[in-house]
């Protein structure tokens, strides 16, 4: 067995392959008992290591390169997702949350190490520990559509106070660990951080905006500039004397406006998530001693405090805003729910000081405690808090305004519906579907055919090419005039395919875009993304991905999950209904709920899915339906049953089967779903 383990630790290709099955196989088995997939990596790391199976050794140079990589990455992510437009909204009372959120657990922290008689840096670092906060539960805010209630606004933008203010007081402490402290060198050591924040911030932004806007379209060349400015940043931070990690964190403050949610940031993203990052949470898994955990009686009452400290002094911070601000309680609780888990820059820091010797491992052991108990009380309660709380009035007219097609154009320009035309057997149904819209809008369709030319490809390759876009585009007119529309074929060269539709789309000012998707999709699609995808992210109009099993004229009853009644939903009912106008159809909104609701609880949300599209719903006939149901997904397959369409929305976040990168809910249908979807992007 010892020559086994040997042999393990020696091959970092077997070890490499070990992380990959556990990162692919340990989150799936958790998720499937309800529990986050980072508490199994951190088991599985705690399995695996040197106090359980010693397969995987955390002082090996691969393991020590990959977890740096990952906890660089990690605190990388922590600063690009925060939101800074939000911030920019609510900035005061962001900052007056933040401050609270801050130093009320800054407090508790420092008096809770100095009871357990940690000296006067140590005790301040774990403070700071207690400090920060990650947004685990944002998903289910943002499902819910409560994201525009004012205090879930104020407590997400008061992350980046939070944030910052504990790798602050991190490159402190370590400075002051490094010895020779005085008071010049502090001021220095602030001063030095101030400059090189000021560089990284305004330096890496302007960098960012000038290589984008140069390098066009190549979004390899980007995401390499991004990877490298995570790196250069980090090395920056250490020769100025702070730890890498807050170069790591400015620099995804830096470049946030740069990507926005622009398709290499989902490459980036995906990058982390699905490699390095995990990989860092085995590590940490790696390092926890829990035979010494367990037998250390002071180690298991420093857990305790640092956890009841850490619950109490939130709960405390979140109280001193609801006083501050006149919040209500749900309000309050979903404040504190929010800002209690300790993933990102908690874990990082807490490594960093580890490794500083600042902290003991019972420290260590203490926030992985912390981690393993707020990332599942968290979305408990913002799951009991989220759905009850207001939001500002929606105003259906603005609501509407992206899918009223006459928006941004002159009265003489029409309606245009573009239809990229690129399989023969479903050309037919997707002109149908934007005949039906033209026709009620009074408009034009533009079949577009795309033709890709590159240096490498020859001649004839190019005028076989041409001959069957143009056999397309005649194909497409000649059923345009049987469904008495007006059509007006476009032949475009270009050397890709999305761009080439986005960029025509533009220039004939369309209102929609209909395009159609197969079945399933090859592997290189799976990993980087499908044309769909990627015009969904650049399109400058709505895009609808249609898979039509039957003739649109066909479609009698149509379906339509909501889960709240945010603009995006509200939009989505509306192109729905204009739709059903066209053919004469039937919608049917449909809402999945918990199953304790009461007979009562579901009239009343059948009630409020009416509100928001009663002010400009046309002459059709529409149903509300409220189903209760622990699987939202097996729900709306079984109800789809009775159905001809369902309508779905694009939200983004990972990559499905047919290469589009779908939020999960969406991904699963669409691999499920048997009767024809339409899945709609906004710009």
């Amino acid at each position: 067995m010892e020559q086994l383990i040997n042999f393990l630790h020696e091959d970092p290709v077997i070890t490499f392959a070990i992380l990959l099955a556990v990162i692919l196989v340990v989150p799936l088995c958790f998720e499937r008992l309800r529990l986050p997939g980072m508490i199994g990596l951190l088991f599985a790391g705690v399995v695996l290591g040197p106090n359980g199976l010693k397969i995987l050794d955390s002082q090996s140079q691969m393991m020590t390169l990959l977890s740096d990589i990952g906890l660089l990455y990690l605190m990388f992510v922590a600063g690009l997702e925060i939101d800074l437009e939000q911030f920019r909204r609510v900035k005061y009372r962001s900052i007056g949350f933040g401050s609270l959120t801050f130093l009320v657990p800054l407090i508790t922290g420092i008096a809770i190490g100095r009871i357990f008689n940690f000296d006067w840096n140590a005790a301040i670092l774990l403070g700071s520990l207690l400090a920060s906060h990650t947004l685990l539960a944002y998903p289910i805010v943002s499902r819910l559509g409560v994201v525009n209630n004012e205090a879930v606004t104020v407590t997400i933008a008061a992350t980046i106070f939070t944030d910052i203010g504990a790798l602050l007081v991190l490159a402190i402490c370590v400075g002051v660990n490094k010895g020779n402290f005085s008071l010049v060198n502090l001021l220095f050591l602030l001063g030095s951080l101030a400059v090189y924040t000021v560089v990284v911030l305004f330096g890496f932004d302007r960098a960012g905006r000038e290589f984008f806007r140069r390098s066009g379209a190549d979004e390899g060349n980007q995401f390499l500039f991004v990877l490298l400015a995570v790196f250069l940043a980090s090395f920056g931070a250490e020769l100025v004397g702070v730890e890498k990690i807050v170069g790591a964190f400015l620099v995804g403050l830096a470049v946030n406006d740069v990507l926005g949610e622009s398709s290499v940031k989902e490459k980036v993203l995906f990058v982390g998530n699905v490699l390095f990052i995990p990989i860092f949470f085995v590590d940490i898994g790696l390092i926890v001693d829990i035979p010494a955990f367990i037998s250390s009686l002071s180690s298991i009452w420093l857990s305790l405090a640092m956890t009841v400290g850490l619950i109490s002094s939130k709960f405390t911070a979140a109280l001193g805003a609801k006083l501050l601000y006149r919040y209500n309680w749900r309000e309050m609780l979903t404040m504190w729910s929010l800002s209690l888990p300790q993933v990102a820059a908690t874990l990082a820091a807490a490594l960093v000081a580890k490794q500083a010797g600042i902290v003991s491992q019972e420290v260590l052991n203490g926030v992985v405690v912390m981690l393993l108990v707020t990332v599942i009380l968290s979305p408990l309660i913002v799951r009991k808090t989220a759905p009850g709380l207001s939001l500002p009035e929606t105003n259906s007219k603005a609501a509407t305004e992206l899918f009223s097609w006459k928006t941004g154009l002159s009265e003489d320009e029409p309606f245009t519906v573009v239809v990229p035309v690129y399989n023969p057997e479903t050309e037919r149904y997707l002109i149908e579907m934007a005949a039906l819209l033209t026709r009620h809008e009074g408009g034009r369709i533009v079949p577009l055919s795309i033709v890709t030319d590159n240096p490498y490809m020859e001649a004839s390759q190019v005028q076989t090419a041409l001959r069957q876009g143009e056999e397309l585009l005649e194909k497409a007119i000649a059923i345009s005039e049987e469904l008495d529309v007006s059509a007006q074929p476009l032949l475009r060269i270009d050397d890709n395919v999305a761009q080439g539709i986005t960029r025509a789309s533009q220039e004939q000012k369309a209102s929609l875009i209909i395009m159609g998707w197969g079945q399933r999709a090859g592997l290189r699609t799976r990993l980087f993304g499908s044309i769909i995808d990627r015009v969904f992210s650049t399109a400058h109009c709505p895009v609808a991905a249609t898979r039509l099993l039957t003739s649109p004229t066909k479609i009698r009853r149509i379906l339509v999950p909501v889960e709240n009644d945010s603009p995006q939903v509200v939009r989505k009912v509306y192109f729905t209904q204009i739709l059903a106008h066209a053919n004469d159809a039937e919608v049917t909104l449909l809402q999945v709920c918990d199953r304790r609701l009461s007979g009562g609880q579901k009239s009343k949300i059948e009630s409020k899915m009416r509100s928001p599209i009663s002010e400009f719903a046309p002459q059709t006939k529409i149903e509300t339906r409220a189903i209760a149901s622990n699987d939202p997904v097996r729900a709306i397959v079984d109800c789809s049953q009775q159905f001809d369409l369902v309508v779905l929305n694009s939200q983004k976040n990972i990559t499905n089967a047919e290469g589009f990168a779908f939020n999960n809910i969406t991904n699963r249908l669409v691999h499920q779903l048997t009767c024809s979807a339409i899945v709609l992007g906004e710009p």
